[in-house]
């Protein structure tokens, strides 16, 4: 077997390894999107396309050099064997041709099973990216169930509390607690009101310092200037002095 030939066979017997541990059931999709997310793949993921149509385009033309090897063996095959020839040259037409049907079934399985291996790596990835949606619109569906009963028990506990409306101890408990919640919904409006200033202020603050500290960076760059201004002065009259 000649060296492109071993190398095809190598790449099928990997494209097998592969497309075998992509299917193994106990590792599932959201495992292998993680394995993909790693940050090897992800610089190859910028050379995946490119070195996919290259190897398709290879072993296109391998596959038809392979059929028209067959069919080269397979004329000469029917024609030495119509004219009787000796054993030798046929069993080595026969060889050749045996070789030829075996590079065929070499290249168009690696064909094949290339195309297979995108495809699957493709699928495993989507289903990956919906069972992290469907995950994530689960924990949403939950929360909002929670909210909702939580908001029904306040609203039969508000209901309750306003049914009793002849009581004269119910409506001084409810109003106790409505009294009670509007001064809560202020104090939350006035932390809310004392928490936007301070952030309008510390707003302020921040650009009022990076100015500042822009200031302080042109003042620099300005006196080093006037230093190294100095600096060469300095050396030119040491120079003058020496001389």
């Amino acid at each position: 077997m000649t060296f492109q030939w071993t190398a095809v066979a190598t790449f099928l017997y990997g494209e097998i390894g592969i497309i075998l541990v992509l299917c193994v059931p106990f590792i599932s999709p959201l495992r292998w999107q993680k394995i993909f997310m790693f940050p090897l793949w992800s610089k190859m993921v910028v050379f995946w396309n490119k070195m996919f149509l290259t190897i398709i385009v290879l072993l296109i033309v391998l596959f038809l050099d392979a059929i028209r090897e067959v069919k080269k063996y397979s004329s000469v095959h029917v024609n030495e064997k119509a004219a009787h020839v000796n054993s030798s040259a046929f069993d080595h037409i026969q060889m050749k041709l045996f070789r030829s049907q075996r590079n065929l079934y070499l290249s168009g399985f690696s064909l094949f099973l290339w195309l297979v291996l995108r495809r699957t790596i493709t699928l495993l990835t989507q289903l990956a990216k919906e069972m992290a949606s469907h995950a994530a619109l689960e924990t949403q569906v939950n929360d909002a169930t929670e909210a909702a009963k939580k908001y029904m028990a306040e609203n039969e506990k508000l209901q309750e509390a306003l049914g009793g409306k002849g009581d004269g101890k119910k409506k001084e408990s409810t109003d106790r607690t409505e009294e009670k919640l509007k001064e809560e919904v202020e104090h939350l409006k006035a932390e809310l009101q004392k928490t936007s200033i301070a952030f309008h202020r510390a707003k302020t603050e921040a650009a009022a310092v990076k100015k500042q500290s822009e200031g302080l960076r042109r003042e620099y760059d300005h006196l080093m200037k006037k230093f190294e201004q100095l600096q060469q002065s300095l050396n030119k009259a040491e120079d003058k002095k020496d001389l």
